[in-house]
């Protein structure tokens, strides 16, 4: 059991402009080192939303709004913890692109090309970049997270 209990719900931001997108390299975790959409936790009293307006402005400078759903991604760590994380299409409407020193790497603006050739991307940013409505039953994003299922739900 964490601080979170057994139930995680997250918030992520697609933040496309000019053809490129918003990403981040975090330090820690399991993605340390792998470029990534600016996400984190809905604190108490927040909604999803709101988490992510947060999370984004928090990692990378940049203010944006969300637009809509893009999809979700579902998992259970360890047969144990509920990990959800509600992932948004935005539009930056402000700010200035800075990476925030304590948890994040590196904060850019990415073409969709430049992240599917680099190794260093997540598994479900190029998932989250295609132009397919699917539901993903059968990946595995790295051993490192713990995930005994894991599923991605995508709404372009």
């Amino acid at each position: 059991m964490t601080k979170r209990g057994n139930v995680w719900l997250g918030a992520a931001g697609i933040v496309e402009e000019n053809g490129k997108y918003l990403v981040v390299k975090k330090k820690y975790g399991g993605l340390k080192g792998k470029w990534s959409f600016p996400a984190g936790f809905v604190d108490e009293g927040e909604t999803v939303d709101e988490a992510a307006i947060r999370e984004i402005h928090e990692e990378t400078g940049i203010v944006a709004e969300p637009v809509r759903i893009a999809g979700i991604r579902t998992g259970v760590i360890k047969n144990a913890i509920s990990d959800n994380l509600v992932v948004f299409y935005m539009k930056k409407s402000g700010g200035d692109l800075k990476a925030e020193e304590g948890e994040i790497e590196k904060a850019c603006f990415l073409t969709k090309d430049e992240l599917l050739r680099d190794p260093d991307t997540s598994s479900m940013i190029p998932y989250f970049l295609g132009d397919k409505d699917e539901f993903k039953t059968e990946m595995n994003p790295g051993n490192q997270f713990g995930y005994t299922t894991y599923k991605l739900f995508h709404n372009p």
